[in-house]
């Protein structure tokens, strides 16, 4: 009896295959494809967020596709195939899981993660890179930035407390402001960078994640911004012919209706 995992593996085969495939899936590489698995990864978290379990049984339909096509595309170049993906990932778990698969001790939570992340290392140190170089550098940039640090942490490299962070944090707005001033544009992008770097930094040291909490403002703002185009609607209005006051009791009213929503 065919299995789904394996129908889908029969119809990439065929959306590949140079005798009546599909032109526009013959015709990708791995480069075209790598965009479309970041953004089915989002789409993936969009739908936990967002608590509609639906959505998210499809958008792991999309994702899992993505790694079949790579494993299809890998499979064409006598590299690796999706079996191979498999077998790596459950050697990697067991390995990274000796107190289930292993010696069976019970383990809290926290001493589980110490485990785990001397495991990574000890696979890292048999790598010739060096200490950074298995970051991948087509992360977001927030979520490079926190590993970044965080890797650079373990080696001592770090802050000893928030405030030296802050203070940090400080010079690093006071340096883009002096750019700004003096029209220095690029220095300014330079200078804003490093803002935003140390201000993951603080994150970090806070327990927070920079980007989850950039996204949380995100949605917040697109939240607000429905509000007012429905309350500048139904007065009958549009959104480009407000000043300034207005724009602000809009922007008040929505700040209201979203509190309301979350009360």
């Amino acid at each position: 009896m065919t299995t789904p995992i394996d129908r889908l593996r029969e119809i990439m085969a065929q959306l590949r295959n140079p005798d009546g495939g599909c032109a526009w899936d013959i015709a990708q590489s791995f480069e075209t494809i790598a965009p479309y698995t970041i953004e089915e990864a989002y789409e993936v978290a969009d739908a936990i967020e967002r608590g509609n379990l639906d959505d998210l049984r499809d958008e792991l339909g999309d994702l899992l596709l993505q790694v079949v096509f790579h494993a299809q595309m890998a499979a064409e170049d006598g590299t690796f195939d999706f079996d191979d993906v498999a077998t790596a990932i459950c050697e990697k778990l067991v390995r990274r899981h000796p107190h289930v698969f292993s010696d069976g001790a019970a383990r809290t939570p926290a001493e589980i993660k110490l485990v785990w992340d001397e495991i990574k290392a000890e696979e890292r140190a048999k790598k010739p890179d060096g200490i950074i170089d298995d970051v991948p550098a087509n992360l977001p940039s927030l979520v490079r930035a926190e590993k970044l640090q965080s890797r650079m942490a373990r080696v001592g490299f770090d802050w000893p407390d928030t405030d030296g962070v802050l203070d940090k944090v400080s010079e690093e707005l006071g340096e883009l402001t002096e750019a700004v001033r003096a029209g220095e544009m690029t220095a300014a992008e330079a200078e804003f960078g490093d803002l935003l770097f140390t201000l993951v930094n603080h994150a970090r040291h806070l327990g927070l994640d920079a980007d989850a909490a950039l996204r949380g403002t995100n949605a917040r703002f697109a939240t607000r911004v429905r509000h007012m185009e429905q309350a500048v609607k139904a007065d009958g209005g549009r959104m480009d012919e407000l000043d300034a006051d207005a724009w602000e009791r809009a922007w008040q009213r929505a700040k209201t209706a979203e509190q309301e929503e979350t009360a």
